[in-house]
């Protein structure tokens, strides 16, 4: 998935920042209940990797990997106005619980992070829906909220990215995220990936003020991060952006 232009998005309180609040009032998030591979978010998957000719056709039309089976897995699907947009996995990755497609694909540099007892989040498998991305150029950041709340929620050290080389740029951009050593290959993905890491103790206050979306209460992270996400409860998730803003706002008048 290319990522598109979005105009100005890097000046605190832009107007983009504004707009990405007001679609936020028709956004909803879902967590995709654990190992069921024929949920829409797979399909999605599927479709956007067949679309750019990324995977070879399989019969079932759904992308759907080991790593979507891993205990440390969680996967989100990104609703508008009730219709499925985009979709986002990651792995909360510790020393005691390795398993990720970054450290798949770049083992020895994330090993040797965790050797250090570093712990990150792996952000993978974002998709989007061809026909919303034309409608809506900024899923990107309202799919990304979803990681910037779990880096947060899980206090990790730093968010990795294993991207293709022409999104890069993005990530350097908006997160300030630095190439590691290295490039990597992923199982059944044909193209090469670099390796990026935003610290997460760095950017955290400067990317909160420049794009106050991604902002969230501690009741939303709780919401998004303590379900089982095993079936029965999985629920669609309000985001709380605006909520966070004011809190902050207020917090910063004392």
């Amino acid at each position: 998935m290319a990522h598109k232009n979005v105009g100005d998005a890097t000046s605190p309180h832009s107007k983009f920042a504004s707009n990405l609040l007001d679609i936020l009032d028709s956004v909803e998030y879902r967590r995709v209940p654990f190992a069921d591979q024929f949920d829409p978010v797979y399909r999605l998957r599927y479709e956007a990797y067949r679309r750019e000719d990324f995977i070879a056709p399989n019969s079932e039309k759904v992308v759907y990997d080991a790593h979507d089976k891993a205990p440390n897995v969680y996967c989100f699907g990104v609703y508008i106005s009730g219709k499925l947009v985009s979709s986002i996995r990651f792995h909360y990755v510790t020393p005691a619980q390795r398993s990720s497609p970054s450290v798949t694909a770049f083992p020895e540099t994330l090993n040797s992070l965790l050797d250090e007892g570093v712990s990150f989040i792996d952000p993978s498998r974002f998709t989007t829906d061809h026909e919303m991305m034309l409608k809506y150029p900024a899923l990107p950041f309202l799919t990304l909220r979803v990681v910037a709340m779990a880096s947060e929620h899980f206090d990790v050290k730093y968010c990795v990215s294993s991207v293709r080389r022409e999104h890069a740029a993005f990530y350097r951009r908006v997160f300030g995220s630095k190439r590691l050593e290295g490039v990597g290959y992923y199982p059944g993905i044909s193209f090469p990936m670099h390796l990026y890491a935003a610290e997460i103790s760095s950017i955290r206050d400067r990317v909160a003020r420049r794009f106050p979306f991604f902002m969230s209460t501690r009741m939303e992270r709780e919401a998004f991060f303590e379900q089982t996400g095993k079936g029965e409860g999985v629920k669609m998730i309000a985001p709380t952006a605006r909520a966070a803003q004011n809190d902050c706002q207020e917090r910063e008048k004392f």
